[in-house]
């Protein structure tokens, strides 16, 4: 069996985030893109004129995208986002690739971006193939370790039916919801951002659309960056 591999980091990546005279421009960027997003321009119109002026290549645009929101829809995500102290009892639900491939990235110190709504966004994506990575089974374990610690009633996994490899993940999830007698759910589906903003429960993402659309949402990364303390590759956007 071929070694497990490492989540999203480039070999180019230090070189295009890790100065401090690179994440300066990047955080100009992400002010300029606000201001077009604000003044109504289209996020690939925004982002090409960005782009431009800042000599920005493709990599470090989709940071700069994933960073950027319109005042409008800062305010409107912020003001739907639950405080950890009211998840007490309640049932969330858990856009299954956004974070664990999220939560991946982290543990393997590729760089992560915050956004100006406050939630993190990675460069990875799993292109129609999901491989599970060195971390998958911690990642796991610190989703699961916190909503357990902070009493959640039940967790609703929803996964790309579409995505090669779902099944499997699938099944690793629900035996370890099985051997730690957790109230898990896992669906595979083939629309999930359309079922989790529909849902009406507290959805756990980072997906802008998802943000924008679900009822109510909880920011997990935050949270649970903030116990595993990592600075280093968390790259602001102010």
């Amino acid at each position: 069996m071929a070694d497990l591999k490492n989540r999203g980091k480039e070999a180019s990546d230090d070189a295009l985030f890790g100065t401090l005279k690179i994440q300066a421009k990047l955080k100009e960027a992400v002010t300029d893109m606000q201001y077009l997003l604000s003044r109504g321009y289209g996020e690939k119109s925004a982002q090409a004129l960005v782009g431009n002026r800042y000599r920005l290549n493709s990599r470090q645009q989709q940071a700069v995208r994933g960073m950027s929101a319109s005042k409008s829809q800062i305010e409107y995500r912020m003001s739907k986002e639950i405080d950890k102290q009211n998840l007490i009892d309640q049932e969330v639900i858990i856009d299954g690739f956004n974070i664990l491939i999220l939560l991946e990235s982290i543990l393997s110190n590729a760089y992560v971006f915050k956004g100006l709504d406050g939630y993190f966004r990675d460069l990875s994506s799993v292109y129609g193939t999901y491989k599970k990575v060195k971390q998958t089974a911690q990642a796991i374990e610190l989703i699961a370790d916190f909503f357990d610690k902070e009493k959640v009633k039940k967790i609703h996994w929803i996964f790309d039916q579409p995505v090669s490899n779902s099944g499997k993940l699938k099944q690793i999830i629900e035996e370890m919801a099985v051997l730690n007698h957790y109230n898990w759910k896992v669906d595979l589906v083939n629309n999930p951002d359309k079922m989790i903003a529909e849902s009406n429960l507290i959805a756990v993402t980072s997906d802008a659309w998802v943000l924008d659309n679900s009822a109510a949402n909880f920011n997990l990364i935050k949270y649970i960056l903030a116990e595993l303390n990592i600075q280093e590759t968390i790259i602001e956007s102010r």
